[in-house]
């Protein structure tokens, strides 16, 4: 369970994020950066605030305690930075490339697929690491919208209410808590320290 919400929840923020941080980068529209503030503004939206209205919705909806429900949660509250990461690396790829692309014919889809996306990995997988520890470590909304659906922190911490019977149990769960986020960490980590350093040295 906690592996699905985990990747679930890391998969689709990259996908919107990704499209939508093109759409800002190198489409021109209308409100283009009006809507590009109100992102930037929702960075600061507190989660604690959305959790009982999101429970109530969901009760009426019938996703309360799903894994589906969880994913669009924490994808709702991971779209904001997405977006703003990825925004701010697409806009710094050439424009000359861009420009050569569609003067060759290539449309939207083919320039994003085939030039924004490879050369934005670094950012992308900066991302991945950032909202997939975001998410397997949560706890709170996890107790909030979930009963039965529990993700590997809720029952760590079921446990430790009858600390001292369980032990046993708490010990490998809790390595287990620990060990994969520090394995996605180490798999992406060169493109993360490519992040970083992108637009240091010209």
């Amino acid at each position: 369970t906690t592996a699905e919400i985990a990747i679930g929840a890391t998969l689709l923020p990259i996908f919107i994020g990704s499209l939508a941080a093109y759409a800002f980068a190198w489409l021109d529209f209308p409100g283009r950066d009006w809507l590009f503030i109100l992102v930037i503004a929702l960075l600061v939206v507190p989660l604690q605030m959305a959790l009982i209205p999101i429970f109530s919705l969901y009760n009426r909806v019938g996703i309360y305690d799903t894994v589906i429900g969880l994913i669009l949660f924490h994808t709702a509250f991971g779209l904001p930075f997405a977006i703003f990461l990825l925004r701010n690396f697409f806009i710094g790829i050439p424009k000359d490339l861009l420009e050569s692309a569609r003067i060759d014919g290539a449309s939207e889809i083919y320039i994003f697929l085939r030039i924004i996306l490879p050369l934005g990995l670094p950012a992308i997988a900066s991302l991945a690491i950032f909202q997939f520890l975001w998410t397997w470590n949560d706890l709170l909304v996890a107790l909030t919208l979930a009963r039965s659906t529990q993700p590997i922190t809720v029952a760590i911490f079921s446990q430790l209410r009858t600390f001292g019977s369980n032990i046993e149990i708490i010990a490998p769960a809790t390595f287990v808590s620990l060990v994969i986020p520090l394995a996605v960490f180490f798999a992406f980590q060169r493109y993360f320290v490519q992040c970083l350093l992108a637009g240091s040295v010209k």
